[in-house]
């Protein structure tokens, strides 16, 4: 019976690791251009200062376009792969 406990002991500890360990960062692939500025792979957030803001995605993800700085407040537009667009009311874009 002891030996059992500390094989499944061993095997919940396994697990656990395994869902512990963060898995790699990926970046979109290709080129998200935000107010002329192009970013390759991007991933995150990117901040604008210029109004209109315009978003070029030519990558393989969707952009989100943010009310507010630092990729808060409301999402106002989607960005798909291949589609640009100039947000009157954008302050930043995410893209993962």
């Amino acid at each position: 019976m002891r030996r059992f406990a500390l094989s499944l002991g061993s095997l919940v500890a396994v697990v656990a690791l395994a869902f512990a360990v963060p898995g790699s960062a990926v970046a979109a692939d290709g080129v998200l251009v935000v107010n002329g500025t192009a970013h390759e792979e991007p991933s995150g957030c990117y901040e604008s200062d210029r109004w209109p803001l315009s978003v070029s995605n030519h990558t393989d993800e969707v952009a989100f376009v943010f009310s507010e700085a630092g990729c808060s407040g409301q999402v106002l537009e989607l960005v798909n792969p291949g589609d640009s667009l100039i947000s009157e009311f954008g302050n930043s874009v995410y893209i993962d």
